[in-house]
């Protein structure tokens, strides 16, 4: 049998359905007894990971409303703003019904963005 080039071998597998490139994955486990998933649990079993090398390589981040302050209402404006697509009944919920996450999953420059604001409106902000 010919030997394939590595694009070769990226051709017929973009030619394959998901199920089959499944199936091919567990057979060549199987066949050379190595699973894909080995690197993962070795990275998160390596001995000496501090737990501030994690926090680090964090790049998702929470922003929560701890409390809005005496300006309730410019905290309700202020997350209208950062909130996309939220109306005013939906932002007075959320800012009366602190403790609450304002966003969940953003970068961190949008994070402090959101902070920087909502503090300014006079909320209390934590970011997670």
């Amino acid at each position: 049998m010919a030997k394939l080039s590595t694009e070769e071998l990226l051709d017929v597998f973009k030619e394959m359905t998901l199920l089959e490139l499944s199936a091919f994955v567990k057979e060549f486990e199987e066949t050379f007894e190595v699973t894909a998933t080995a690197p993962v649990a070795l990275a998160a079993a390596a001995p000496g990971a501090a737990p501030a090398e994690a926090a680090e390589e964090q790049d998702e981040f929470d922003v929560v409303l701890e409390s809005a302050g005496d300006k309730k209402i410019q905290v309700i404006k202020v997350v209208r703003e950062i909130v996309s697509g939220l109306g005013l009944k939906e932002a007075k919920e959320l800012v009366e019904g602190a403790p609450k996450p304002v966003l969940e999953k953003v970068a961190k420059e949008a994070a402090e963005a959101a902070k920087e604001k909502l503090e300014a409106a006079g909320a209390k902000i934590t970011v997670k």
